[in-house]
């Protein structure tokens, strides 16, 4: 079936602004929740045993969102692949901004005791769900309006929200740092950022609400009626789809929240890095994780974005593992930064690509469902048990198990690559193709 014509440059700009903006405010919201848990959240919905155990909690109740991805993931793209793209990707942005504005409100453990922890792991969840239907819809948006030759670079595009948002996030905790003290910080400051969130939501629905449907779920909609449960089709005949991208994506949730959420509060706990300094060393390596994700999306045009998830994975294994305890142990900030740098780097070349990989697995009949499910599970698996597995392992034995742990996702995901579609059975087509 033919599908129509390359998109205007104005066009296409419109689109990759909406898949960015949108993701950028989405990770956003996920991780000013990241800082906030790594800094103020455990001795504020927690009851106080020991910092140890607060910290514990409080990543806990940060991982409960990574439960609640997989959820959103078959709940929007169910959606997403039956009413279109545009408006599931508008309602997982207001879930997702809701949860996080209404965080800002939320009384503490000592104003109302658990019904503070209950009422944030809601909120959490809910964020969760959010995000949980909103990457796979910025990257169809991105690479179903991606012209003959140029899906790796367009598929990127949603890849740059995740440095943005945390950028954003870290920069306004410190930020406010710099004009609140600590006591301050604690009893009211570190609301903002959540407040925040509802202005940056009303920008990400002024671009959303601009779009048209990408024009391969109209092509796909005209050769057949969607199909009524979407979740049921991916398991039914894409599995091997689903686990390999699952496995593929492991190493760069474990990198990031890894290098993230558990090194701040490690880092500024245990080996004693100032706060500030430890965040300014983590937005600084963030932009080495642009600069990885950018060019990977040129990397994958070239060769393959299987191939450049490789990469991304060996470095991680070769790399971002063994040289974490050495470096980040040492007690210098700036070898901080130096091993920020470089597992952000190895990162941006196992996560850049995903954005193009993960689609072309799948039809576009349920490719929503499909990306997304595979994503987030990933993220589960990668990410929401890495900051409490990795402080647990620290408390026994420092940063160097913690390393080879990082090491063994960085292997694990290799194998998914190594098993997935070699020659990508269903690539996601290009504009100006001439069949769907």
């Amino acid at each position: 079936m033919s599908e129509p014509g390359p998109a205007s440059t104005a066009s296409q700009r419109r689109v990759l602004l909406a898949s960015l903006v949108g993701t950028s405010v989405e990770f956003y919201d996920f991780f000013i929740y990241a800082v906030a848990a790594s800094l103020f959240l455990g001795p504020l919905f927690f009851p106080s045993s020991s910092p140890s155990a607060q910290l514990l909690a409080s990543y806990a109740s940060f991982g409960l969102a990574f439960v609640a991805r997989p959820v959103g993931a078959i709940l929007f793209g169910h959606f997403g692949d039956r009413i279109g793209r545009k408006s599931t990707l508008v309602a997982s942005l207001l879930l997702m901004g809701g949860s996080t504005t209404l965080i800002a409100f939320l009384p503490t453990y000592d104003d109302i005791g658990w019904g503070a922890s209950l009422m944030l792991c809601a909120l959490r969840m809910g964020q969760g769900l959010g995000l949980g239907g909103e990457w796979g819809g910025a990257a169809l948006l991105a690479v179903e309006n991606a012209p003959q030759g140029w899906r790796g670079r367009f598929g990127m595009v949603p890849q740059l929200g995740a440095p943005i948002g945390f950028i954003a996030a870290n920069g306004v905790f410190l930020l406010l740092g710099t004009q609140l003290g600590p006591d301050e910080m604690l009893r009211w400051g570190w609301r903002i950022p959540f407040l925040a969130s509802a202005l940056l939501v009303g920008v990400g629905l002024w671009v959303r609400l601009k779009l048209t449907e990408t024009p391969a779920f109209a092509a796909a909609l005209k050769e057949a009626p969607p199909e009524i449960v979407p979740i049921a089709t991916v398991f039914r005949g894409h599995l091997h789809a689903v686990l390999s991208g699952t496995l593929g994506g492991i190493t760069c949730f474990a990198i990031f929240y890894l290098a993230t959420a558990f090194l701040l509060g490690y880092g500024t706990t245990a080996l004693g890095y100032g706060r500030g300094e430890f965040l300014l060393a983590q937005i600084g390596g963030t932009v080495f994780l642009a600069f990885g994700i950018a060019l990977s999306g040129a990397l994958s045009d070239r060769y393959s974005p299987r191939v450049v998830l490789m990469l991304g994975c060996a470095g991680t294994l070769a790399l971002a593992g063994p040289l974490m305890a050495p470096m980040i142990e040492s007690g210098s900030i700036g070898l901080c930064f130096v091993y920020l740098s470089i597992a952000l780097l190895c990162m941006g070349l196992a996560y850049g690509p995903l954005g193009a990989w993960l689609p072309g697995l799948f039809p576009a009949r349920v490719r929503y469902t499909g990306a997304s499910v595979a994503f987030n599970i990933g993220a589960i698996l990668g990410g929401a048990i890495a900051p409490f597995v990795a402080q647990t392992m620290a408390q026994a034995g420092g940063l160097a198990p913690v390393g080879l742990y990082l090491s063994g996702c960085g292997f694990i995901s290799l194998l998914g690559l190594l098993i997935a579609p070699r020659d990508e059975r269903r690539p996601v087509p290009a504009r100006n193709a001439g069949t769907i």
